[in-house]
């Protein structure tokens, strides 16, 4: 089991870093090797099924998550909250996405504890630290030039 954080601060308003962030299907983009399939219509909420598909051909795996609990920001300053449970064979845990106002702007934390089936607990440091490079990256990269890095744990 790897438990990470990732925290990052942006200009954008706290709906735009929402909207981005929950765009499923942007966070392939990001991650190498890795198609995000969307198997619910939309609109995202609890309930919403996608699968991360990694690897090349017989080497890949899925990564199948839901959606277990939906707050989006509110204009009144509430923070929004997106709880994923990851159901699959190989991969599972759950992330926490939380944005939340913070000045002009957003903060951005993201929790993430990842458990990765039939590897050794003494790769559990490898694991962390991959994590937070991947879904470092994912953030970074879905917020664009507008943000920075407010730490990693």
């Amino acid at each position: 089991m790897s438990r990470f954080v990732i925290e990052r601060r942006t200009e954008l308003p706290p709906a735009e870093v929402w909207r981005r962030l929950t765009a499923w299907e942007d966070h392939g983009a990001t991650v190498p090797l890795t198609r995000i399939t969307v198997l619910t219509p939309p609109p995202s909420g609890v309930g919403t099924v996608f699968v991360a598909r990694t690897g090349l051909g017989r080497a890949s795996f899925d990564d199948p998550m839901r959606v277990a609990a939906w707050q989006p920001p509110t204009a009144d300053g509430d923070p929004g909250r997106c709880w994923l449970v990851k159901t699959g064979r190989v991969i599972t845990g759950w992330a926490e996405i939380e944005v939340r106002a913070d000045g002009a702007g957003s903060s951005v934390r993201w929790e993430e504890e990842l458990r990765v089936r039939l590897l050794p607990s003494a790769f559990g440091g490898v694991t962390q630290y991959a994590g937070r490079l991947v879904f470092g990256r994912v953030v970074d990269t879905l917020l664009g030039a507008s943000r920075s890095a407010a730490g990693n744990r």
